[in-house]
């Protein structure tokens, strides 16, 4: 007797087809919402609407290119709003005190926001390098790391602040103003450097062996240590790049307002996560992309926009939203590796 004849395995092709579909789908999305939004208000499809969304973006968007990497290779942080807001603190206060003069010394002001930034970008490896040892040294789960790290960030924005607003000096403000409100080319700075990390994420992710090693630590990371990748070594590095993105943003961020509150920074972990995963990358990690993030990142933004512009539920409904897209992004993936 002959076998009952079985189903046809998906050939390769299908499954590459299949998969650069799934792909297309953010895409797809975005461009569908920015229809919807033309259609529902002509001052959506405006060149400054245009600058002013993708402007928005960049904070996120920067954040988000930084949470890519942890996403994949399996991680998660928490902590990344509060995490910017301490950060923003620790500039302003360091900034406010050269500004001051320190030991009778006086700084230039161009030095002083320059070691402002300077700051902006150690503390965010620092406290990158402190949740990757954490989590591999410490063989402590990413979630309760993260989780408990966004209470002491904020905490001590707040001591820092005294409960209250730590502001900028008038004239450091003037000074560092152009990095956010600055344009080259008629595109705003912070456009242009979210451009900059996007590209330079996606050049580390996919022409690098540490891009590879990220990926494989993300589908596996028991076979990723028997074949001699340094598994601890490369989640450090997550970390610290997702930390320094932080940084960057939080750089761009500060002159927008001039000042750091306790709430600052409030739910930047839910948009950087959203981001992430509504631009296909996995929960379960192992697989993404940091041009899906980017378009994740946009797709959100115009959501917001929208809502803005057409008033269609209340704008204090947009973390709602975004939380909906994340369940519901992780409902479609379930099983998704």
């Amino acid at each position: 007797m002959r076998p009952a004849p079985t189903e046809a395995a998906p050939s390769g092709r299908a499954l590459r087809f299949a998969h650069r579909l799934y792909a297309l789908g953010p895409l797809a999305g975005l461009i569908a919402l920015c229809v919807a939004g033309t259609l529902l208000n002509r001052d959506f499809a405006t060149l400054d609407n245009l600058m002013n969304v993708l402007t928005r973006t960049s904070f996120i968007g920067i954040i988000a290119v930084g949470m890519t990497f942890v996403i994949i290779s399996g991680g998660i942080d928490l902590s990344v709003g509060s995490m910017a807001a301490l950060i923003a603190g620790s500039m302003i206060w360091l900034m406010n005190g050269l500004a001051a003069g320190v030991g009778g010394h006086t700084f230039a002001p161009l030095a002083i926001v320059t070691l402002g930034i300077v700051l902006a970008l150690v503390l965010g490896g620092l406290f990158g390098c402190a949740h990757g040892l954490l989590i591999t040294k410490g063989r402590i789960e990413p979630f309760i790391v993260t989780l408990g790290t966004l209470g002491i960030f904020r905490a001590v924005l707040t001591w820092l602040a005294d409960g209250g607003a730590l502001t900028l000096d008038n004239a450091l403000s003037d000074l560092y103003g152009p990095v956010y409100y600055a344009s080259l080319f008629g595109v705003p700075v912070p456009i242009w450097v979210f451009l900059v990390v996007a590209a330079g994420g996606a050049l580390i992710l996919n022409r690098t062996a540490f891009g590879r090693h990220v990926q494989a630590i993300g589908s596996n990371e028991q076979v990723a240590r028997y074949a001699a990748i340094r598994v601890d070594t490369v989640k450090i590095v997550t970390y610290v790049l997702l930390g320094i993105c932080v940084g960057v943003a939080t750089v761009l961020y500060v002159p927008r307002l001039g000042s750091a509150t306790p709430t600052t920074g409030l739910l930047w972990e839910l948009e950087a996560i959203a981001s992430v995963v509504v631009g296909g990358t996995a929960l379960k990690g192992g697989e993404g992309r940091v041009i899906g993030t980017v378009i994740g990142a946009i797709l959100l933004s115009v959501i917001a926009n929208i809502l803005n512009l057409t008033s269609i539920i209340s704008v204090y409904l947009n973390a709602a939203v975004q939380g909906v897209v994340i369940i519901f992004v992780a409902f479609v993936q379930r099983g998704r590796r």
